[in-house]
């Protein structure tokens, strides 16, 4: 990752801040849930609320923050869903259409297998990558994400731990 200095910031998350939206040369876009940008022709992103929503969970990823997870939709109508560091929402649950899916699965700080295949059999994606898993003491139960999931979906697994 990059890094960035700003001498007037009060804190790494204000440079983060001004940094994000000045790196880019021409007009930049910040995503909150429920805005739509076309960064150029043939791409539309639409930011989705991702947080938690299990108690006790909450803090990592609380709703007020307006942290984002996004659908990518091409000129061709293909429509991929990166849910971001998210559990199971309304407004996930709310997405239609989605070719492929990227949902996260780590506990405690996104989502538990039995919630992942929740989302996948509410979204029914054409494919189903699950990510953001590993490293950390509850180990996520891959073989039995893809064996509740067969028949539902293509699930592919890149080995992360």
């Amino acid at each position: 990752m990059a890094e960035f200095h700003n001498s007037s910031a009060e804190s790494e998350a204000e440079v983060l801040a001004v940094a994000s939206a000045e790196v880019f040369d021409g007009e930049a876009v910040v995503m909150t849930p429920g805005i739509k940008a076309q960064p150029w022709d043939g791409l539309t992103v639409e930011a989705v609320a991702a947080y938690n929503t299990t108690e006790g969970h909450t803090d990592f990823h609380p709703k007020a923050r307006e942290d984002c997870g996004y659908v990518l939709e091409l000129e061709s109508g293909l429509r991929i869903y990166i849910a971001g560091d998210t559990e199971p929402t309304p407004e996930m649950k709310a997405l239609k259409d989605i070719d492929v899916a990227f949902i996260p699965v780590n506990q405690p700080y996104t989502m538990t297998v039995d919630q992942a295949i929740e989302v996948v059999k509410a979204l029914k994606p054409r494919i189903f990558y699950p990510y953001h898993y590993g490293e950390v003491d509850e180990k996520t139960d891959i073989e039995r994400l893809c064996r509740e999931l067969e028949g539902v979906t293509d699930v592919r697994v890149f080995p992360m731990e």
